[in-house]
């Protein structure tokens, strides 16, 4: 197993989760928390934009249940979990606020922290996140499609070979993908109420073939107020964190 030296362990909620930091010292501002999507790990979702991110900014980002080195346990992947993981972990660092930056998965747990403990987000970027599943293409929940906005066979190469490279199990992948997709197809916690009571200024992200259909990331835009809606052109999902030249000076220029 690999672990960079920015990296450590903490013991929240019975699992032993795995969090890099990167960039600044903590007293330097308010810290970004990166949340990634399913089935990746940090380095997959975040490395395009985590060496501009780092620059002026304290950041953390943990690997949640399952995911990269941070070992499954006897529990669902659920949003609530995670999101209560990512509490815990806050805690354990002694972070009462941060920003937030989630892709996909991570999306979904950063939207559950916003409104279930909306005293710790700053400010919200939801990357490909919907709020209820309805927000995907029906393509997209279809397990036997070959749909061209679904990943690629050299998308899902990069997963497995990423988690097989510091997987503390890595035979078990077969396995944590079935639990991943369990995860990512049950039922969404929210209604539209929730996100009209969002206080953080947020930023919502989408391409424009990405899984979340651009209609329902435009009614999240109307429901949460205040907030912002990026389409990116030409950006399938897998592509989204990649798009450097369009994502990063609008995130720039929203988290300050």
């Amino acid at each position: 197993m690999t672990m960079p030296s920015n990296a450590a362990y903490a013991e929240v909620d019975g699992l032993t989760m795995y969090y890099e930091t990167h960039g600044t010292a903590r007293d330097t501002g308010r810290p970004l928390v990166l949340l990634h999507g399913g089935v990746l790990t940090v380095g997959l979702a975040f490395g395009a934009v985590l060496p501009a991110l780092s620059t002026a900014r304290h950041i953390v980002a943990p690997e949640l249940q399952g995911h990269g080195h941070t070992a499954d346990i006897d529990r669902a992947i659920t949003v609530p979990n995670l999101a209560g993981d990512v509490v815990a972990l806050l805690d354990e660092l002694g972070i009462e606020q941060a920003d937030f930056l989630g892709f996909s998965l991570g999306g979904l747990t950063a939207l559950e922290v916003a409104v279930r403990h909306p005293e710790r987000v700053g400010r919200l970027v939801l990357a490909s996140t919907q709020y209820t599943q309805d927000g995907y293409h029906e393509e997209i929940l279809d397990p036997a499609g070959d749909s061209p906005l679904l990943p690629t066979e050299a998308d899902f190469k990069e997963m497995a070979d990423a988690y097989a490279a510091v997987a503390p199990r890595p035979e078990h992948f077969a396995d944590f993908i079935a639990k991943c997709s369990v995860a990512a197809h049950g039922p969404l916690p929210w209604t539209a109420d929730d996100l009209r009571t969002l206080a953080a200024p947020t930023l919502l992200v989408i391409g424009d073939t990405d899984f979340v259909r651009v209609e329902h990331a435009a009614e999240m835009q109307r429901l949460i107020p205040g907030a912002r809606l990026a389409v990116l052109p030409d950006t399938t999902h897998m592509a989204l964190m990649g798009r450097t030249s369009l994502l990063l000076p609008m995130l720039e220029e929203f988290l300050g």
